[in-house]
């Protein structure tokens, strides 16, 4: 049985992929967020809560310790957070990490200029990149609430298609990558809805 570790449990996508971890998979979870009260009540067998900031090294190594993904879906300062993130990886041994981050980080959206907004997810996709860790980085296009599950993907170097995607598509994907050994490791990928 897998361990996942959801840093910013409460986020939009990450609840719906909370929702099919425990309808689809027999995945444990340990839910990491600042504040706990804000989560409804799970299934206590298979899910774990933790109150802490990402940037609480100490907090967050507790968390970490014995899992086998870190699913990261967080806002703020990224670049330091992505840095401690590696660094209680690599302190603790967990070696999976699927981080969201933007489209348009490397300039690939056909039409729109990079814009300095985008800094903070580059440079924490960089130390991503740079890391010896098994990274999956998820750039997704614009947020939607559609009631669907329908996507495709490109990847770093490849022009992003389409401009947005739903919550839930980007939760199923997350829930594959948590799941399947070896899908898209060592990869930066784009999502959309995008035929």
């Amino acid at each position: 049985m897998n361990k996942v570790l959801i840093l910013g449990a409460n986020g939009s996508i990450a609840r719906h992929a909370i929702e099919r971890f425990l309808n689809d998979t027999d995945v444990e979870l340990t839910l990491y967020l600042r504040n706990a009260g804000r989560l409804e009540k799970m299934d206590g067998s298979r899910v774990r809560v933790v109150e802490g900031d990402v940037l609480d090294k100490e907090t967050l190594k507790h968390a970490m310790e014995g899992q086998d993904v870190v699913y990261a879906n967080l806002d703020g300062d990224l670049e330091r957070m992505a840095r401690t993130i590696v660094e209680t990886m690599n302190e603790t041994g967990v070696m999976r990490l699927i981080f969201i981050s933007s489209m348009g980080i490397y300039g690939e959206v056909p039409g729109q200029m990079y814009s300095p907004i985008l800094d903070p997810y580059r440079k924490s996709a960089e130390i991503i990149e740079a890391s010896d860790l098994t990274y999956t980085i998820i750039r997704p296009g614009w947020f939607t609430n559609k009631n669907e599950v329908e996507y495709n993907t490109t990847h770093k170097g490849e022009p992003f298609k389409g401009r947005e995607v739903s919550r839930k598509s980007v939760a199923d994907f997350i829930v594959k990558l948590a799941t399947t050994p070896g899908l898209e490791v060592q990869s930066s990928v784009g999502i959309s809805n995008s035929k």
